[in-house]
């Protein structure tokens, strides 16, 4: 069982809303709050680990992803940690995934080994910085997902809470 779960933000835990700066605009997925609420119950480190490239685009601010996120610990519970890299796709930084900077950053906040935490994504990249980072990756697709980056994924699950339920060994409550 992971010490500490990271997931990413748009398509996986919320509804993907391009450049989401509305918090009224934030829907979780089906099964989130169930999904949440089994690893809280086992007492596993919660953290959100997104790409926010509309920061450097000039499409959002910090203020705007800090309201989007007070929205998500609204409807979803708190979260340990939250790690954002800012940065645009050719900024050459080392947060943006598939780079692991933003695992490694909370990785290191929360005092965890990188072989006990888990990633859970919707996307290639977020699989991939799983893999940079020494960390399990689980990548639930969704429509946007391109089917190579299902077919490339090691360990994939059909939803956020099935992902969940492997990561805790099946357990049946949290599916009630």
């Amino acid at each position: 069982m992971p010490t500490a779960v990271l997931f990413d933000r748009d398509g996986t835990l919320i509804e993907d809303v391009p450049y989401n700066g509305a918090p009224e605009r934030v829907r979780p997925v089906p099964g989130a709050r169930r999904a949440l609420s089994a690893l809280r119950r086992h007492g596993i480190l919660l953290g959100v680990v997104s790409n926010q490239s509309g920061i450097a685009r000039g499409l959002l601010t910090r203020a705007d992803v800090d309201a989007v996120r007070r929205r998500v610990e609204e409807l979803l519970g708190p979260f340990d940690i939250w790690v954002v890299c800012p940065h645009g796709p050719y900024d050459g930084c080392r947060c943006r995934k598939p780079a692991p900077g933003l695992i490694h950053t909370a990785v290191a906040r929360l005092g965890v080994e990188r072989q006990r935490t888990a990633v859970i994504g919707d996307i290639g990249a977020d699989v991939d910085a799983a893999r940079a980072a020494g960390a399990r990756g689980i990548l639930v697709p969704n429509e946007q997902t391109d089917p190579r980056e299902v077919a490339a994924a090691a360990e994939t699950a059909p939803t956020l809470l099935t992902a969940v339920l492997a990561l805790l060994g099946g357990e049946p409550e949290a599916s009630r």
